[in-house]
């Protein structure tokens, strides 16, 4: 038997989860609730809230997993890519407590890990297979060959497809995180009411920058003519921009998947949550005959259950690290 302590602290939500056996036993998310009046993540009061959190979440994940603190066999823990001041914290974390029991510790890249929360339950991709990876801070296409061996195809070149959905928020005057509220107006909005333009991108990367920069002239241009324009108009702005930003990443799977000649289909990440994105995936996995793998909302953001799982793969090879490790803010796939 194998008992993995899954710790993760690479923005602003502290989490810790446990694992036994590949199975997830307990999964606790602490959210950070200080930043919305801020309009965005501050690194310093994120720091600072994950050492008040990081004890009584992991007290809280051991509980709930009915286990004692000298079962764990293993500690796994975010060492990047991510904000250099919160994955301080989880990294000292795990390393005082691996040091503490005598146990290996066991690093994991954030990025690999949302894709590897595909492993948590079933159905689960086969290898190799292809996975878009869509975050706040990352817009990826990925082939995942086996557990990490995986290849980068393409990535956003400038904003990622969630700080798309967040600063076009700002924009519309709609209260951080804006991502999820968008989401929510769409849903009564038309999709068509305004043009807005996809990039045109070589190769499998992806452009978000120019898009933001559409939006903006076009509720200036609007507001102009109509000064409540976005109190009139909200869930169509909403709705056109949501369809734009779901459209260039599935054209770009699409392209992928042609290339490659992959129809296991994957999504992960924070706006993998994303209704429309789900939903045109589906629709898309169900026309071009591709098995389409989405995770449960719970796994789409982050959470300490997709590191205690790559951390549980990582414990079967023996793949530990020592004590001089350090936290790294840049990790490629």
């Amino acid at each position: 038997m194998a008992i993995i302590l899954g710790i993760e602290s690479s923005c602003d939500e502290t989490s810790a989860s446990i694992c036994i056996d590949g199975e997830i036993k307990s999964n606790i998310i602490a959210s950070q609730a200080i930043h919305a009046k801020y309009g965005g993540v501050v690194p310093e009061l994120a720091s600072r809230a994950h050492q008040q959190n990081i004890i009584p979440t992991v007290d809280q994940a051991i509980t709930q997993a009915k286990i004692h603190k000298n079962d764990i066999d293993a500690v796994a823990f975010t060492r990047g890519p991510g904000l250099l001041g919160a994955l301080l914290v989880g990294t000292s974390f795990a390393k005082s407590f691996a040091l503490a029991r005598n146990i290996p510790l066991i690093e994991v890249n954030h990025m690999q890990a949302h894709i590897l929360a595909h492993f948590i339950e079933r159905p689960k991709p086969q290898f190799p297979f292809l996975c878009l990876t869509v975050s706040g801070g990352h817009t990826q296409i990925v082939l995942v060959k086996d557990y990490f061996d995986m290849e980068l195809l393409g990535q956003t070149l400038d904003d990622a497809a969630g700080e798309a959905f967040d600063k076009t928020a700002k924009i519309l005057n709609l209260p951080y995180p804006g991502g999820p509220l968008i989401d929510k107006y769409a849903k009564d909005g038309n999709a068509n009411a305004f043009k807005l333009p996809e990039p045109q991108i070589e190769n499998l990367d992806f452009s978000f920058s120019g898009l933001k920069t559409a939006i903006l002239y076009m509720v200036q241009a609007q507001e102009k003519l109509n000064p409540n324009f976005l109190e009139d108009h909200i869930a169509d702005v909403c709705a056109s921009v949501q369809s734009r930003i779901v459209s260039i990443l599935i054209n770009k799977l699409k392209k992928a998947a042609r290339q490659t000649g992959i129809k296991e289909i994957a999504i992960a990440g924070g706006v993998s949550a994303n209704s429309g994105l789900r939903s045109s995936l589906i629709e898309t996995g169900d026309h071009l005959g591709w098995n389409v793998f989405i995770p449960k909302f719970e796994y789409c953001t982050d959470n300490a259950a997709m590191i205690a799982i790559a951390g549980y793969q990582k414990y079967l090879q023996k793949s530990f690290v020592s004590q001089d490790i350090t936290p790294l803010a840049r990790m490629h796939v």
